[in-house]
């Protein structure tokens, strides 16, 4: 993997989340009709609390783009990976349970979509030393 994709890898992962992550805490509501998903109205408070979590691991994919742009040790990009795919694959792991299970609509299979994706490269990309490769 080279730097160019990573840093767009890091920008992009970072970017979707900050910005989902700050629109679910300023605007639920919103956000939510944007991802074409729908819940009652009493529990947007719980959502703008989830988004302060998502807006952090944004940041965190942030300060990773920030590493790569500044040719920081591949070991910290690393931790940021490491970190960001358990965040994820938890995530992942509890919307495909419920949405088997019908506490959440189908529409919230593309958060799962997104985050397992993520989860996939970045554990492939730790196995294999991409960021290493890509220090170098």
């Amino acid at each position: 993997m080279k730097r160019p994709i990573l840093f767009f890898y890091q920008l992009l992962t970072g970017l979707s989340d900050a910005l989902t992550g700050a629109l679910l805490m300023i605007a639920p509501a919103l956000t939510l009709r944007l991802m074409g998903l729908h819940t009652p109205s009493d529990a947007l408070t719980y959502l703008s609390f989830i988004g302060a979590f998502v807006f952090a691991v944004g940041l965190c994919c942030l300060y990773g783009a920030y590493l790569v742009f500044r040719n920081a040790c591949a070991s910290r990009l690393g931790v940021v990976w490491f970190l960001t795919a358990i965040l994820r694959c938890s995530v992942a792991a509890y919307v495909i349970t419920n949405v088997l299970s019908g506490r959440l609509e189908n529409g919230w299979l593309t958060v799962s979509l997104f985050d397992g994706a993520c989860v996939l490269i970045q554990a492939i990309g730790l196995r294999k030393g991409w960021l290493v490769d890509a220090a170098k």
